[in-house]
């Protein structure tokens, strides 16, 4: 950054962040770069979690979001079985505007500069592409093209484990895995949530959706005419009547103190990172009846795509491993139960330990070498 603010540092050091191990501030004036990595945990393993590629408001902002969302990859990668620690990576500006070949070349040497302490992956402004571009400078991207010796696009699997996720939920509340005859709203039909809606019609159940963007709701319309139903926005969608579940797959904090007295749903499971806005949002879901599918376990599909990259691809294996989703679910919700807590305590509980031991069993990564 040209300047470190007084309101950056204060959001650095805040305690309930997480006790995050290293940040980098990234700056390249050549290529206009500004980006922040964040690495939360290296406990079980390299930092693991994607580059998000966004028009932040402040400096401060962009911190606050790579904090968060790296703190998310820990335990995201934790409850997924993964040797993996937790790391994120945003780069500020619309990549529609300053997105260059030279300033992703650019990151990818930066990335390169932690020797493996953190591995880079799509996220929500970045693509296939992108990283093939990032991994010409690092040795530590992934989530690059099959061409380029990748696992391809993350959304796939991403968008089964969310769907595995629901059915996990269904059977919860329901007794039966299956969302057929239920009504299901998804929140952004972009690069997750258009697989979700496959997944959902061939399960036989009834959809409705919303996107920012026109063009996406139309394909998905204009592809399954009379099976698919658009309203205008979120805020129309999360009042549908009769809804059984909500799916937010779009930008984080979807669940907040104006949308959550609004739902009609009965169970919330989307793709998006980061849904509750703050802490106490899990409760209120609770108090209302809402069954919530921590939004970190339900959407770990794509990074057990992109971390199967550090081994060889192979899809059948992620796939396999990604249907483990379903039994994990289940396993937060009995474990809420269990302990009277809400299923998001209950999954930050399972992941944590899973963390403690490793920490306590002095389980230090090793050097991996180039993949």
């Amino acid at each position: 950054m040209t300047e470190m603010t007084d309101g950056v540092l204060h959001t650095l050091f805040r305690t309930e962040q997480g006790g995050h191990e290293q940040v980098v501030l990234c700056q390249d004036r050549a290529t206009g770069l500004k980006a922040v990595i964040a690495i939360h945990s290296t406990a079980l393993g390299p930092a693991l979690g994607g580059t998000r590629f966004h028009a932040y408001a402040s400096d401060e902002e962009a911190v606050l979001d790579a904090l968060n969302l790296s703190r998310g990859m820990s335990y995201k990668n934790a409850l997924a079985g993964l040797d993996l620690g937790g790391g994120k990576a945003v780069i500020i500006g619309d990549p529609d505007l300053i997105k260059t070949e030279e300033l992703l070349l650019a990151y990818g040497r930066f990335v390169e500069s932690l020797g493996g302490r953190y591995v880079t992956a799509c996220d929500v402004g970045t693509y296939v592409a992108d990283m093939d571009i990032v991994a010409r400078e690092t040795r530590w991207a992934t989530g690059r093209s099959p061409e380029n010796g990748g696992a391809g696009d993350s959304s796939v699997l991403t968008a089964f484990g969310v769907f595995q996720g629901m059915r996990a939920s269904a059977q919860h509340l329901w007794g039966d895995p299956t969302l057929r005859g239920r009504k299901v709203a998804v929140a952004g039909v972009g690069k997750v949530g258009h697989y979700l809606v496959e997944h959902l019609l061939e399960d036989g159940a009834e959809v409705v959706i919303t996107d920012v963007r026109e063009e996406s709701v139309r394909r998905i319309v204009n592809k399954h005419p009379g099976k698919v139903t658009a309203v205008v926005d979120t805020d129309a969608l999360i009042r549908v009547e009769g809804l059984d579940i909500y799916a937010p797959c779009a930008l984080g904090g979807a669940l907040n103190d104006e949308t959550v007295p609004a739902l009609t749903a009965a169970i919330v499971c989307g793709a998006a990172n980061n849904q509750l806005a703050h802490p106490g949002i899990e409760k209120d879901l609770s108090d209302r009846g809402i069954l919530y599918a921590p939004d970190y376990v339900v959407n770990a599909g794509g990074v057990i795509q992109v971390a199967d990259e550090l081994r060889g691809f192979d899809f059948d294996r992620c796939k396999a491993k990604a249907s483990e989703i379903f039994d994990t679910t289940l396993a937060i919700f009995a474990r809420a139960k269990a302990d009277g807590i809400p299923p998001a305590a209950a999954a930050d509980r399972i992941a944590e330990q899973r963390m403690a031991d490793a920490r306590a069993a002095r389980v230090v990564w090793p050097s991996r070498g180039p993949f």
